[in-house]
Protein backbone atom coordinates (compact mmCIF):
# COMPACT_ATOMS: atom_id res chain seq x y z
CA UNK A 1 0.00 0.00 0.00
CA UNK A 2 1.32 3.14 -0.81
CA UNK A 3 1.00 6.55 1.87
CA UNK A 4 2.34 9.14 -0.83
CA UNK A 5 -0.40 11.62 -1.56
CA UNK A 6 -1.06 12.02 -5.52
CA UNK A 7 0.48 15.50 -6.65
CA UNK A 8 -2.25 15.62 -9.20
CA UNK A 9 -4.59 18.48 -8.52
CA UNK A 10 -7.84 19.62 -10.36
CA UNK A 11 -7.21 22.71 -12.45
CA UNK A 12 -11.17 24.07 -11.52
CA UNK A 13 -10.53 24.02 -7.40
CA UNK A 14 -10.85 27.33 -5.82
CA UNK A 15 -8.09 29.62 -4.45
CA UNK A 16 -7.49 31.66 -1.07
CA UNK A 17 -6.80 34.93 -0.67
CA UNK A 18 -2.90 33.91 -1.27
CA UNK A 19 -3.70 32.00 -4.29
CA UNK A 20 -3.64 28.70 -2.83
CA UNK A 21 -6.13 25.75 -2.91
CA UNK A 22 -7.50 23.75 -0.31
CA UNK A 23 -4.71 20.89 -1.35
CA UNK A 24 -2.01 22.86 -0.59
CA UNK A 25 -2.78 23.28 2.88
CA UNK A 26 -2.75 19.15 3.12
CA UNK A 27 -0.47 16.42 4.57
CA UNK A 28 1.02 13.23 4.28
CA UNK A 29 -2.04 10.37 3.80
CA UNK A 30 -3.47 9.36 7.10
CA UNK A 31 -2.20 5.73 8.84
CA UNK A 32 -4.84 5.75 11.55
CA UNK A 33 -7.56 3.83 11.41
CA UNK A 34 -10.13 3.87 9.00
CA UNK A 35 -13.10 6.21 10.17
CA UNK A 36 -11.18 7.88 12.90
CA UNK A 37 -12.58 10.64 14.52
CA UNK A 38 -9.04 12.01 14.53
CA UNK A 39 -8.88 12.36 10.34
CA UNK A 40 -12.35 14.66 10.48
CA UNK A 41 -10.68 16.86 12.73
CA UNK A 42 -7.29 17.25 10.13
CA UNK A 43 -9.67 17.67 7.82
CA UNK A 44 -11.34 20.91 10.02
CA UNK A 45 -7.79 22.20 10.76
CA UNK A 46 -7.33 21.88 7.19
CA UNK A 47 -10.61 23.55 6.11
CA UNK A 48 -10.13 26.54 8.45
CA UNK A 49 -6.47 27.66 7.43
CA UNK A 50 -7.31 27.84 3.73
CA UNK A 51 -10.62 29.83 4.17
CA UNK A 52 -8.69 32.68 6.37
CA UNK A 53 -5.41 32.51 4.19
CA UNK A 54 -3.23 31.17 6.76
CA UNK A 55 0.48 31.50 5.07
CA UNK A 56 1.35 27.28 6.04
CA UNK A 57 4.63 28.71 6.91
CA UNK A 58 3.75 30.87 9.91
CA UNK A 59 2.12 27.81 11.53
CA UNK A 60 4.13 25.77 13.97
CA UNK A 61 2.53 22.39 14.83
CA UNK A 62 2.95 20.78 18.47
CA UNK A 63 2.21 17.61 19.80
CA UNK A 64 3.29 14.84 22.39
CA UNK A 65 2.35 11.26 21.71
CA UNK A 66 -1.06 9.23 20.92
CA UNK A 67 -2.91 8.83 17.97
CA UNK A 68 -4.39 12.39 18.58
CA UNK A 69 -0.64 13.50 18.28
CA UNK A 70 -0.11 11.75 15.32
CA UNK A 71 -2.70 13.86 13.32
CA UNK A 72 0.07 17.03 12.76
CA UNK A 73 1.24 14.67 10.01
CA UNK A 74 -1.60 14.93 8.12
CA UNK A 75 -2.38 18.38 7.50
CA UNK A 76 -0.23 21.90 6.55
CA UNK A 77 2.56 19.80 5.53
CA UNK A 78 4.66 22.91 4.55
CA UNK A 79 4.32 24.01 8.07
CA UNK A 80 6.76 23.74 11.10
CA UNK A 81 6.32 21.01 13.03
CA UNK A 82 7.48 19.49 16.50
CA UNK A 83 6.80 16.01 17.86
CA UNK A 84 7.50 16.10 21.77
CA UNK A 85 7.45 13.54 25.12
CA UNK A 86 4.49 12.60 26.38
CA UNK A 87 2.25 15.12 27.90
CA UNK A 88 5.19 17.69 27.32
CA UNK A 89 3.81 19.48 24.47
CA UNK A 90 3.12 22.78 26.34
CA UNK A 91 6.52 23.31 27.54
CA UNK A 92 8.11 23.23 23.75
CA UNK A 93 5.19 25.47 22.27
CA UNK A 94 6.03 28.20 25.67
CA UNK A 95 9.68 27.85 24.66
CA UNK A 96 8.92 28.39 20.89
CA UNK A 97 6.37 30.94 21.20
CA UNK A 98 8.72 33.17 23.45
CA UNK A 99 11.51 32.74 20.77
CA UNK A 100 9.60 33.44 18.17
CA UNK A 101 6.10 35.45 18.53
CA UNK A 102 5.25 35.91 14.96
CA UNK A 103 4.28 31.90 14.72
CA UNK A 104 1.20 30.82 14.84
CA UNK A 105 1.35 27.96 17.50
CA UNK A 106 -1.41 25.24 17.03
CA UNK A 107 -1.20 22.35 19.72
CA UNK A 108 -2.40 18.99 18.88
CA UNK A 109 -3.15 16.63 22.02
CA UNK A 110 -5.55 14.00 23.37
CA UNK A 111 -7.57 12.95 26.44
CA UNK A 112 -4.11 10.76 27.57
CA UNK A 113 -1.75 13.50 26.89
CA UNK A 114 -3.35 16.42 28.65
CA UNK A 115 -5.37 14.96 31.43
CA UNK A 116 -3.39 12.10 32.73
CA UNK A 117 0.18 12.33 32.37
CA UNK A 118 0.13 15.70 30.70
CA UNK A 119 -2.15 17.75 33.41
CA UNK A 120 0.01 19.56 35.39
CA UNK A 121 1.52 20.93 32.01
CA UNK A 122 -1.71 21.51 30.47
CA UNK A 123 -2.73 23.51 34.00
CA UNK A 124 0.25 25.97 33.66
CA UNK A 125 -0.04 26.48 29.90
CA UNK A 126 -3.74 27.47 30.48
CA UNK A 127 -2.89 29.70 32.98
CA UNK A 128 -0.25 31.45 31.84
CA UNK A 129 -2.09 32.68 28.87
CA UNK A 130 0.19 31.49 26.02
CA UNK A 131 -1.05 32.13 22.56
CA UNK A 132 -1.64 29.26 21.05
CA UNK A 133 -4.45 26.99 19.42
CA UNK A 134 -5.13 23.93 22.15
CA UNK A 135 -6.53 21.20 20.23
CA UNK A 136 -7.52 17.89 22.30
CA UNK A 137 -9.35 14.92 20.02
CA UNK A 138 -10.92 13.51 23.33
CA UNK A 139 -12.12 9.86 22.51
CA UNK A 140 -12.08 8.21 26.57
CA UNK A 141 -9.36 5.98 26.11
CA UNK A 142 -5.89 5.03 25.06
CA UNK A 143 -6.46 4.08 21.55
CA UNK A 144 -2.33 3.24 20.99
CA UNK A 145 -2.50 0.49 24.10
CA UNK A 146 -5.63 -1.07 22.89
CA UNK A 147 -8.11 1.11 24.61
CA UNK A 148 -7.83 1.42 28.23
CA UNK A 149 -9.91 3.99 30.14
CA UNK A 150 -8.39 7.85 30.26
CA UNK A 151 -9.14 10.09 32.67
CA UNK A 152 -12.03 11.50 30.63
CA UNK A 153 -13.79 8.07 30.07
CA UNK A 154 -17.43 8.85 31.89
CA UNK A 155 -18.34 7.27 34.84
CA UNK A 156 -20.49 3.91 33.88
CA UNK A 157 -19.25 4.42 30.39
CA UNK A 158 -18.39 1.03 28.92
CA UNK A 159 -15.34 -0.55 27.22
CA UNK A 160 -14.84 -2.84 24.31
CA UNK A 161 -13.39 -4.49 26.93
CA UNK A 162 -16.69 -4.80 28.94
CA UNK A 163 -15.28 -3.10 31.68
CA UNK A 164 -17.64 -0.52 33.27
CA UNK A 165 -15.48 2.80 34.51
CA UNK A 166 -16.21 3.71 38.20
CA UNK A 167 -13.76 6.80 38.24
CA UNK A 168 -15.60 10.40 38.06
CA UNK A 169 -13.78 12.21 34.99
CA UNK A 170 -11.68 15.33 34.14
CA UNK A 171 -13.62 18.00 32.16
CA UNK A 172 -10.94 19.75 30.46
CA UNK A 173 -13.30 22.22 29.45
CA UNK A 174 -14.44 23.34 33.12
CA UNK A 175 -10.31 23.48 33.79
CA UNK A 176 -9.79 25.45 30.92
CA UNK A 177 -12.37 27.96 32.79
CA UNK A 178 -11.26 27.36 36.23
CA UNK A 179 -7.23 27.74 34.69
CA UNK A 180 -8.15 31.09 33.42
CA UNK A 181 -8.20 30.17 29.54
CA UNK A 182 -9.42 32.91 27.15
CA UNK A 183 -11.30 31.10 24.73
CA UNK A 184 -13.13 27.84 25.30
CA UNK A 185 -14.96 25.79 23.59
CA UNK A 186 -16.24 22.19 22.82
CA UNK A 187 -17.33 20.09 19.73
CA UNK A 188 -17.96 16.98 17.91
CA UNK A 189 -15.17 15.43 15.19
CA UNK A 190 -18.59 14.86 12.99
CA UNK A 191 -19.74 18.23 13.31
CA UNK A 192 -17.31 20.05 11.04
CA UNK A 193 -19.77 22.71 9.92
CA UNK A 194 -19.79 23.91 14.05
CA UNK A 195 -15.90 23.17 13.95
CA UNK A 196 -14.57 24.79 11.12
CA UNK A 197 -15.89 28.23 12.33
CA UNK A 198 -14.76 27.55 16.22
CA UNK A 199 -11.26 26.97 14.96
CA UNK A 200 -11.10 30.17 12.89
CA UNK A 201 -12.56 32.22 15.81
CA UNK A 202 -9.41 30.45 18.28
CA UNK A 203 -7.00 31.10 15.21
CA UNK A 204 -7.88 34.77 15.18
CA UNK A 205 -7.91 35.00 19.34
CA UNK A 206 -5.29 36.45 21.11
CA UNK A 207 -4.51 34.37 24.16
CA UNK A 208 -4.78 30.84 25.07
CA UNK A 209 -7.74 29.11 22.97
CA UNK A 210 -8.61 25.72 23.91
CA UNK A 211 -11.14 23.85 21.91
CA UNK A 212 -12.13 20.35 23.29
CA UNK A 213 -13.26 17.83 20.82
CA UNK A 214 -15.31 14.54 21.53
CA UNK A 215 -13.86 12.39 18.68
CA UNK A 216 -14.96 8.60 18.75
CA UNK A 217 -12.47 5.84 19.02
CA UNK A 218 -13.66 3.21 16.09
CA UNK A 219 -11.80 0.39 17.37
CA UNK A 220 -11.97 0.41 21.19
CA UNK A 221 -14.73 2.92 22.44
CA UNK A 222 -17.32 3.17 19.84
CA UNK A 223 -19.99 0.61 21.37
CA UNK A 224 -23.47 1.71 22.66
CA UNK A 225 -22.35 1.75 26.29
CA UNK A 226 -19.65 4.24 25.70
CA UNK A 227 -20.44 7.50 26.70
CA UNK A 228 -17.65 8.82 23.78
CA UNK A 229 -18.80 6.68 20.83
CA UNK A 230 -20.72 8.10 17.49
CA UNK A 231 -23.98 6.42 19.21
CA UNK A 232 -24.18 7.81 22.17
CA UNK A 233 -22.80 11.73 21.40
CA UNK A 234 -24.95 12.03 18.61
CA UNK A 235 -27.99 11.29 20.76
CA UNK A 236 -26.81 13.49 24.15
CA UNK A 237 -25.18 16.23 22.14
CA UNK A 238 -26.62 19.83 22.41
CA UNK A 239 -25.10 23.15 20.94
CA UNK A 240 -24.88 26.40 22.02
CA UNK A 241 -26.28 27.56 18.72
CA UNK A 242 -24.92 27.48 15.14
CA UNK A 243 -21.73 29.18 15.06
CA UNK A 244 -19.73 31.13 12.24
CA UNK A 245 -16.58 33.36 11.86
CA UNK A 246 -16.80 36.42 10.24
CA UNK A 247 -13.43 38.30 9.62
CA UNK A 248 -12.98 41.92 10.99
CA UNK A 249 -14.36 44.32 8.42
CA UNK A 250 -16.90 47.25 8.95
CA UNK A 251 -19.39 46.08 11.38
CA UNK A 252 -22.78 44.38 10.32
CA UNK A 253 -25.42 43.82 13.61
CA UNK A 254 -28.57 42.04 13.80
CA UNK A 255 -31.30 41.82 16.55
CA UNK A 256 -33.59 39.26 16.61
CA UNK A 257 -35.08 36.95 19.33
CA UNK A 258 -34.15 33.28 21.44
CA UNK A 259 -35.48 30.61 19.45
CA UNK A 260 -35.57 32.48 16.14
CA UNK A 261 -33.60 31.94 13.45
CA UNK A 262 -32.02 35.12 11.98
CA UNK A 263 -30.15 35.76 8.16
CA UNK A 264 -27.54 38.17 7.98
CA UNK A 265 -25.93 39.26 4.25
CA UNK A 266 -21.88 39.64 4.71
CA UNK A 267 -19.48 41.86 3.21
CA UNK A 268 -18.72 38.92 0.12
CA UNK A 269 -22.68 38.21 -0.74
CA UNK A 270 -22.89 35.20 1.12
CA UNK A 271 -25.58 34.92 3.46
CA UNK A 272 -25.28 33.24 7.44
CA UNK A 273 -28.41 32.02 9.16
CA UNK A 274 -28.27 33.26 12.86
CA UNK A 275 -29.78 30.97 15.92
CA UNK A 276 -29.54 32.37 19.21
CA UNK A 277 -30.00 29.62 22.08
CA UNK A 278 -30.67 29.60 25.64
CA UNK A 279 -29.85 33.09 26.78
CA UNK A 280 -28.58 31.10 30.16
CA UNK A 281 -25.26 30.66 28.67
CA UNK A 282 -23.37 33.97 28.56
CA UNK A 283 -19.96 33.05 26.43
CA UNK A 284 -18.75 36.84 27.99
CA UNK A 285 -19.40 35.60 31.39
CA UNK A 286 -16.76 32.38 32.82
CA UNK A 287 -19.18 31.83 35.69
CA UNK A 288 -22.08 31.55 33.49
CA UNK A 289 -20.09 29.15 31.54
CA UNK A 290 -18.95 26.59 34.03
CA UNK A 291 -22.88 26.91 35.36
CA UNK A 292 -24.01 25.56 31.62
CA UNK A 293 -21.41 22.52 31.48
CA UNK A 294 -22.35 21.41 34.84
CA UNK A 295 -26.13 21.92 34.17
CA UNK A 296 -25.44 19.69 30.78
CA UNK A 297 -23.25 17.46 32.38
CA UNK A 298 -26.63 16.74 35.40
CA UNK A 299 -28.84 16.19 32.74
CA UNK A 300 -26.60 13.99 30.73
CA UNK A 301 -25.82 16.04 27.81
CA UNK A 302 -22.59 17.49 25.89
CA UNK A 303 -23.02 20.87 25.42
CA UNK A 304 -20.99 21.99 22.67
CA UNK A 305 -20.05 24.89 20.69
CA UNK A 306 -18.06 28.23 21.63
CA UNK A 307 -18.64 28.28 26.03
CA UNK A 308 -16.68 31.36 26.88
CA UNK A 309 -14.59 33.86 25.05
CA UNK A 310 -12.29 37.13 26.76
CA UNK A 311 -11.74 39.47 23.80
CA UNK A 312 -9.55 41.94 25.76
CA UNK A 313 -6.74 39.74 27.80
CA UNK A 314 -3.32 40.19 28.25
CA UNK A 315 -0.79 36.88 26.94
CA UNK A 316 2.41 35.43 28.00
CA UNK A 317 4.42 38.66 26.09
CA UNK A 318 2.28 41.03 27.43
CA UNK A 319 2.46 40.18 30.84
CA UNK A 320 6.69 39.36 31.07
CA UNK A 321 7.08 42.66 29.01
CA UNK A 322 8.83 40.74 26.72
CA UNK A 323 10.52 42.30 23.82
CA UNK A 324 7.91 42.97 20.36
CA UNK A 325 11.12 41.29 17.85
CA UNK A 326 11.35 37.49 18.01
CA UNK A 327 14.41 36.54 20.32
CA UNK A 328 15.78 34.66 17.06
CA UNK A 329 16.68 38.21 15.89
CA UNK A 330 17.79 39.26 18.32
CA UNK A 331 21.85 39.69 17.86
CA UNK A 332 24.87 39.23 20.59
CA UNK A 333 24.82 42.74 20.85
CA UNK A 334 21.27 43.02 22.13
CA UNK A 335 21.47 39.64 23.91
CA UNK A 336 24.03 40.46 26.01
CA UNK A 337 24.32 43.33 28.05
CA UNK A 338 27.39 45.46 28.51
CA UNK A 339 28.85 46.44 32.06
CA UNK A 340 26.65 49.39 32.54
CA UNK A 341 23.25 47.96 31.85
CA UNK A 342 24.49 45.08 34.44
CA UNK A 343 25.31 47.77 37.41
CA UNK A 344 21.72 49.45 36.21
CA UNK A 345 20.12 46.09 36.67
CA UNK A 346 22.63 44.60 40.12
CA UNK A 347 21.60 48.60 41.72
CA UNK A 348 17.80 48.19 40.64
CA UNK A 349 17.80 44.89 42.98
CA UNK A 350 19.87 46.27 46.23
Amino acid sequence: MSYVRPSFRHPALPTNELGLTSRDYEGSLSTLCSGCGHDSISGAIIQACFELSVPPHKVAKLSGIGCSSKTPTYFLGKAHGFNSVHGRMPSVATGANLANRDLIYLGMSGDGDSASIGLGQFAHVVRRNLNMIYIVANNGCYGLTKGQDSATADVGSVSKAGKVNRFEPIDLCTMALQQGATFVARSFSGDKEQLIPLLKAAIAHKGFAFIDVISPCVTFNNTPQSTKGYEFVRDHIEATGKVDFVPMKSEITAKYQPDFTHEVTLHDGSVIHLYKGDEDLDVLDRRSALTAIENHKEAGRFLTGLLYMEPENDDLHQTLGTTKKPLRDLNEAELCPNNYALQVINDSLR
